[in-house]
């Protein structure tokens, strides 16, 4: 299922693009910004190979450090499985919330012609694409079993099934979707206060997600550095060409366009 509505959002933006796309944020600029994507490593600078081993590295101490002893904690109190900040974080990195949010953007820009929400539905659409992919080839290289499956923090069955979830452990798949999202909004918001409450939701995906026992520790931090950087590198190929949207706090939905 998880698979058809990401083919369907593939379609979504695909036609959207074409729609709502006039002169900026079309399907061919998409096209030509995935290329770009593509041969990123190869323009990789010794800052970028950096903060690629920090995460790395970071990534690898929480594996040994917390993963265990967090899980210990968690699941000595479950009374908070269906609370509503649990439960709501569940359905922020679900594969359907950057669906209706790409839908409600490019609807409210094909209804007013609004650049601000294009450019914000472009863009929720277009990291969510790029992370969803590389969070699935990673999952599948490297075949980590999640936790209910009591076989330790370090069991690895690399390719050993395409659709067994229950050995997609790494990174987290709904961590990667919430801080795509949240961090395209951050970035199209405008006061301070804005931009940290974005992140809000996120925070609670990556929370429930191991408090419902679905992710180690260390399978989210991955997931949310994934789809923060994967979602920063996107805006910043728009804002670099001078396409900035602020949203004012006195109108949370009002958009203006400095240029």
């Amino acid at each position: 299922m998880k698979r058809k509505i990401y083919l369907l959002f593939l379609l979504i933006i695909i036609c959207g693009s074409s729609l709502f796309g006039q002169q900026k944020y079309t399907f061919s600029q998409f096209w030509d910004e995935t290329g770009d994507f593509i041969k990123q490593p190869g323009n990789w600078t010794g800052s970028d190979w950096l903060k690629i081993g920090a995460i790395t590295a970071s990534t690898f101490l929480i594996m040994e450090t917390a993963d265990q002893p967090i899980r210990n904690a968690v699941l000595k109190d479950q009374r908070y499985y269906y609370s509503v900040p649990i439960v709501f974080g569940r359905m922020w990195g679900e594969l359907y919330a950057p669906c209706v949010l790409f839908g409600g953007f490019a609807i409210h820009s094909l209804l007013t012609n609004d650049i601000g929400t294009r450019k914000i539905a472009y863009e929720i659409g277009q990291a969510s694409l790029y992370a969803g992919a590389i969070n699935y080839l990673l999952k599948l290289a490297i075949g980590r079993a999640r936790p209910y499956m009591e076989e330790g923090k370090s069991s690895f069955h690399p390719f050993s099934s395409l659709f067994n979830i229950d050995n997609q452990s790494f990174p987290g798949g709904h961590s990667t979707a919430a801080f795509v999202l949240s961090t395209v909004l951050s970035r199209n918001a405008k006061p301070v206060w804005l931009k940290i409450l974005a992140y809000l939701p996120a925070a609670l995906t990556f929370v429930s997600r191991v408090y419902q026992d679905q992710h180690w520790t260390s399978d989210d931090f991955a997931g949310a550095a994934c789809g923060y950087f994967i979602a920063t590198w996107v805006v910043d190929q728009h804002e670099n060409n001078k396409s900035i949207v602020e949203i004012s706090s006195a109108y949370p939905l009002s958009i203006r366009i400095a240029l």
